[in-house]
């Protein structure tokens, strides 16, 4: 296989790495969502009969992985490596399962844009050759993310309606450079890296705003890169923006000139929860939410047909618990993943 540069930003596959399985475990705020039969694994308790919320969410990212392994039909020994990360300071959820699944792990931060910057690297790796199977996976807790950046949920404390509602849920995916078997397949065509953006949001409780310019940042970039519209796409998605976020991600495209991109975005944490039945704030958020709507929802859609070609602009507003409580101002960064529906008899080949 092989992979080659276009433009300043992106790469391109001249055999697509195959999406070849995925595996989505959620949580119970997600399960009673609208999305909640996309899912393989909805949890009733939050807790997951663990004894905190790091182990609860650490046994999701684990039971993600090690489904996901069994639904390409290979053993963990023939997976190559595992890149992953989580919100946890130190990837704690990722270290912990890499530890349990004893395969070659390179961890990988990326805040909310962690699932296409993972998956990105890991079709990298397929389309350069040095690995067959490449598991990629990324997790978010409600609980362990409200702790660590915000305030725990013991305080009950009020959000104004800025505030998102971090996913509790894990999606992993094993990426191939062969499929297995016929009919229609996933493939990923390109990967757009994103740059840091900072546009002086300070606000913790208002990560869309902060989010908007990174993602729109790197749709502008892959539309250069690849040389073409927003039309090439039947959908762009972006990862946990928002309503604050994808309202602004549409004017700022607008404003670039860029309507038919506009027209066409969609957003996971608008996706995933009902805003109209649940008390999510302006939407979903975390590592989780681009995950488990991508691997879940939005796949099985482009297998039945519904669309063609895919973009995926995962974003991560890049904040510490430190820095914001210094008033530090929250870098953003968006990567970008281009799938492709095809059948497995072109495994790779063009679309």
């Amino acid at each position: 296989m092989t992979v080659r540069r276009t433009g300043h930003q992106t790469f391109i596959f001249d055999q697509h790495p195959i999406v070849r399985s995925v595996a989505t475990v959620v949580g119970p705020m997600e399960g009673a969502g609208p999305l909640a039969r996309d899912f393989d694994i909805v949890h009733a308790d939050m807790m997951l009969t663990e004894k905190s919320w790091e182990k609860a969410e650490r046994k999701m990212l684990e039971e993600a992985c090690t489904l996901a392994i069994e639904n390409a039909e290979l053993q963990k020994e023939s997976v190559d490596f595992f890149i992953a990360g989580d919100l946890m300071n130190q990837l704690t959820s990722a270290s912990f399962v890499a530890e349990k699944l004893a395969i070659p792990h390179i961890g990988v931060f990326g805040a909310c844009s962690t699932s296409m910057a993972s998956l990105a690297l890991g079709a990298l790796y397929i389309g350069s050759g040095v690995a067959q199977h490449v598991l990629t996976a990324t997790c978010s807790h409600n609980a362990t993310a409200e702790k660590q950046f915000r305030y725990p949920t013991e305080y009950g404390a009020q959000k104004p309606p800025t505030a998102q509602h971090t996913v509790t849920g894990a999606g992993a995916a094993v990426l191939s450079n062969i499929g297995d078997g016929e009919g229609d397949a996933i493939t990923i065509a390109a990967a757009t890296i994103g740059r840091v953006i900072d546009m002086g949001i300070t606000d913790p409780m208002n990560m869309g705003a902060a989010m908007a310019p990174a993602a729109v940042d790197t749709i502008t970039a892959h539309l250069r890169d690849m040389r073409c519209n927003a039309d090439a796409y039947d959908i762009i998605v972006t990862g946990d923006l928002a309503a604050v976020g994808h309202e602004l991600a549409c004017t700022l495209l607008h404003r670039h000139g860029i309507h038919d991109a506009a027209a066409r975005l969609v957003d996971c944490g608008l996706l995933i929860f009902d805003r109209t039945a649940q008390e999510v704030q302006a939407g979903g958020s975390g590592c989780g939410c681009s995950a488990v709507v991508t691997f879940g929802h939005l796949f099985k859609r482009m297998l039945r047909g519904e669309w063609q070609r895919m973009l995926v602009v995962a974003t991560g507003a890049l904040l510490s618990p430190l820095t914001f409580q210094q008033g530090e101002t929250i870098p953003s960064v968006a990567h970008a993943v281009a799938f492709c529906r095809t059948t497995r008899v072109q495994q790779g080949g063009e679309t």
